[in-house]
């Protein structure tokens, strides 16, 4: 198991992508803790308790909004009673809006760069604590392939991206030599809830006729590679924007 006895913190938990990192850390050994904005819904409740029981791990859900600052501060303070270090941080929650760019409004741009950056950046950085009384930890900003190409009626969206790759790079560089590592995925289009609702039917064709492999990719294969960036088989692996796209 390439991550045994390793802690993790995942955000966007019960998200489509979320539950299938969550599944793939449960397999590889780590235990976890699962942020998410409703920490009563029973099914992830359920969830975590029959991952848990198959793979003999800790999975504990901690409540976290990015809307709300202040539960950033409230996810930190429960996991530190509980924990010294942690070993993993999975920057996995986001948002979603479409808009042209003449019709992007303040607010949207804010409400997307306040979830997608700002809170990522303030979250990573408190977090940052934990991380370095790991002996070798690793981070995983999960951004998206819209911060290089770009689609149309995505320019928010993209820009908040953008700024997490910059993010990733940034502090890949400070962090290093404090046997942290830090790295981006950065997929297409998911097969999850959230992409299938903001993505049109003719959308979706433009976009299967220029991948290569012609479909969409499963979160499984998603956190298939956040999964093998977070292990030692990734060593050298540090400061790395990695395309999922299928050969966009």
């Amino acid at each position: 198991m390439q991550l045994a006895n390793k802690v993790a913190v995942i955000t966007g938990a019960s998200g489509d992508l979320g539950k299938e990192i969550i599944k793939k850390f449960s397999k590889e050994g780590a235990d976890i803790y699962a942020l998410v904005r409703d920490e009563k819904n029973e099914a992830f409740i359920k969830f975590t308790r029959d991952l848990s029981s198959e793979y003999k791990n800790k999975i504990s859900i901690v409540h976290l909004d990015l809307e709300n600052r202040d539960t950033i501060k409230n996810s930190f303070e429960i996991i530190k009673k509980e924990c010294n270090h942690i070993d993993i941080l999975i920057n996995n929650a986001g948002i979603l809006e479409n808009a042209l760019f003449q019709m992007t409004s303040e607010k949207i741009l804010k409400k997307i760069f306040e979830v997608n950056f700002f809170s990522q950046f303030l979250l990573t950085q408190m977090y940052l604590k934990l991380l370095i009384n790991s002996k070798n930890a690793n981070i995983v900003f999960v951004s998206s392939n819209s911060s290089t190409i770009n689609p149309v009626g995505r320019a928010a969206y993209s820009s908040s991206k953008a700024a997490i790759n910059s993010l990733a790079i940034s502090l890949s560089k400070e962090t290093g030599g404090k046997n942290l590592r830090v790295n981006a995925v950065l997929p297409g289009l998911i097969d999850t809830k959230m992409a299938v609702k903001y993505t049109s039917k003719e959308n979706m064709e433009r976009y299967l006729n220029d991948v290569s492999l012609k479909r969409i990719a499963k979160p499984v294969e998603i956190a298939n590679v956040i999964s093998f960036l977070c292990s030692d088989s990734s060593s050298y692996i540090n400061g790395q924007l990695i395309s999922i796209d299928g050969g966009k």
